[in-house]
């Protein structure tokens, strides 16, 4: 008769030692890398705080205000709502009360949300300096207006956050789930969930991230159409000026050469802008199709693919200081300045410097990326 065979007493202690220290190793490596995340995230976005306060140039662009916002709604990110998300996820329990659970989650649909409304605010604002005429930009990008839009990036959030979270409208018809789910296996602890139910999952997907990107790709199609307009007709006037025996006055070659260079600085803020609103895109786009797919299979995504999609989303609050810095030169140079402490080779070379003629402004307003 076969017998069954069982390891010696040794061998399975050395198999769970070795698991554990596997285990421990695991938890460190995560532990330093979401240390750096948010390192570098607070960091990136008080850098561009503290050049927006300091450049007196970059405080007149109208653009910039919805920059230092947005660099804002990310600090916050990193400060109240990454760390509490880090500690959850190493530790793989939730230690601080069901109420501060659904405050973080609240916090965390408010801050996310907030920064697409920003980048789609930038967005609207691009394609009025761009798209309309320099009368009609300044009717609609009042001082007033600015700021109403930057009230509403941070208003509009909280009706899909801390209203329907607070009142647990997002749990109604799935408690029996979320209450199965806020245990860690056969323990006592409790881990901080946040399932939705199929309503909310629409409702907020729809208002934190479908409209605005779809307001913001149809601006940048418009903005990509009217600037490959102006080049050809670029492109025509400077084959006209290139005629033999057509040697136009120099206040016409001045004039085109004004446009040309206007042209392209608009062009090249239009190319910034969308750069950074695709790293925004590329890095909530897998949660958010997640976030409405769930409740339609029956909420079977895995954890980890739901704790991968909400850090890829994280890290984009981290990445826009540094699309700024290698991307435009007036908050490199700013950069600069600030980590240079003021050294005068980078106080010469202003972002404004005699060398700059046609920066200054584009249908009537003042560029702010390029």
């Amino acid at each position: 008769m076969a017998t069954e065979s069982h390891p010696p007493e040794h061998s399975v202690d050395e198999v769970a030692n070795t698991e554990q220290v596997l285990n421990s190793l695991e938890r460190i490596i995560l532990t330093l890398f979401l240390t750096i995340i948010i390192i570098m995230t607070v960091l990136g976005n008080l850098l561009v705080m503290v050049a927006l306060c300091k450049d007196r140039q970059l405080r007149k662009k109208k653009t910039n205000y919805f920059i230092v916002s947005l660099a804002f709604a990310d600090l916050l990110v990193a400060v109240v709502v990454m760390p509490f998300a880090a500690i959850e996820l190493t530790t793989s329990q939730w230690r601080y009360g069901e109420i501060f659970c659904l405050v973080r989650t609240s916090l965390d649909v408010l801050l996310t949300t907030a920064s697409i409304l920003h980048l789609c605010c930038i967005a609207l604002d691009r394609y009025y300096a761009i798209c309309c005429q320099p009368l009609v930009y300044r009717n609609k990008m009042t001082p007033l207006r600015v700021a109403m839009m930057l009230g509403g990036c941070w208003v509009i959030p909280s009706f899909i956050s801390f209203l329907p979270i607070m009142q647990s409208w997002h749990a109604i018809g799935i408690e029996d789930i979320i209450e199965q789910r806020k245990f860690s296996g056969n323990s006592n602890e409790t881990n901080c969930v946040f399932v939705v139910n199929r309503p909310y999952a629409l409702i907020c997907s729809t208002v934190a991230f479908y409209v605005p990107l779809s307001l913001m790709v149809l601006a940048y199609q418009r903005i990509y159409v009217t600037a490959m307009g102006h080049v050809r007709q670029i492109g025509t006037l400077q084959r006209a000026g290139s005629a033999p025996y057509s040697a136009p006055p120099q206040h016409y070659l001045s004039s085109e050469q004004q446009g040309s260079s206007r042209m392209r600085i608009e062009t090249k803020a239009a190319k910034t802008l969308a750069v950074i609103m695709g790293c925004f895109c590329l890095c909530w786009a897998p949660f958010f199709i997640t976030n409405v797919v769930d409740p339609f299979i029956h909420y079977s995504v895995p954890w980890q693919m739901w704790t991968a999609w909400l850090w890829l989303g994280y890290i984009n609050s981290g990445l826009n200081p540094f699309l700024y810095a290698f991307l435009n030169r007036a908050f490199r140079r700013a950069f600069l300045m600030i980590l240079c402490c003021g050294d005068e080779r980078y106080v010469r070379q202003g972002s404004y410097g005699p060398t700059r003629h046609y920066s200054g402004s584009v249908n009537g307003t003042s560029i702010a990326l390029r």
